[in-house]
């Protein structure tokens, strides 16, 4: 694709969030149900239920400017899901794996957070002024999540992480978790 207006532009990176919010769409139930902290599995549930929001409202933009909203992979999204993979497919600790939960969880939301400000931006440079209402929504959306994972880091999961020991901790091979759940 030709990068010769900032329409075009525009567009590329809106098709690039979009693909980005269905990659996370799969995801995030996977990281639901290997969150062992019941505060963190419903964080990822909620967020899942946000995204499919993210998803519509990109769609309506799409429409607006009489665009699809397919062809593009996020390439930086696909590496961001593949290092969640990796904490998925890891044994461990509890609260060990999930600060690693919270950790892969919020690079994608800083990851969407940058992106969502440059769509936003170039909307407002393009007279696109519902589409920067939309944006913005979205944009405080994850802001919100982000600061919701950080305080569940904080206050709960972090703090149980730092407890752990690599004998004495609560592994995945059977052993029950000091955890209330």
């Amino acid at each position: 694709m030709a990068m010769d207006s900032l329409m075009e532009l525009y567009v590329d990176e809106l098709k690039d969030l979009y693909n980005a919010e269905n990659q996370l769409m799969k995801a995030l139930p996977k990281m639901a149900k290997k969150a062992t902290a019941p505060e963190l599995r419903r964080a990822f549930q909620d967020h899942l239920e946000q995204t499919k929001g993210h998803v519509d409202r990109l769609e309506k933009i799409f429409k607006g400017l009489g665009e699809k909203p397919t062809g593009k992979t996020c390439k930086a999204m696909k590496g961001l899901v593949e290092e969640g993979k990796e904490v998925i497919d890891e044994d461990g600790d509890d609260s060990v794996l999930d600060a690693a939960l919270i950790g892969a969880a919020q690079r994608v939301e800083h990851y969407e957070m940058a992106g969502y400000g440059v769509v936003r931006t170039f909307a407002s440079l393009l007279g696109e002024n519902a589409a920067v209402a939309i944006l913005q929504r979205t944009l405080d959306e994850e802001g919100a999540a982000d600061k919701k994972l950080t305080g569940l880091a904080e206050s709960i999961i972090n703090v149980e992480a730092s407890n752990a020991t690599e004998n004495g901790s609560a592994k995945r091979n059977g052993k029950k978790s000091s955890r209330s759940r």
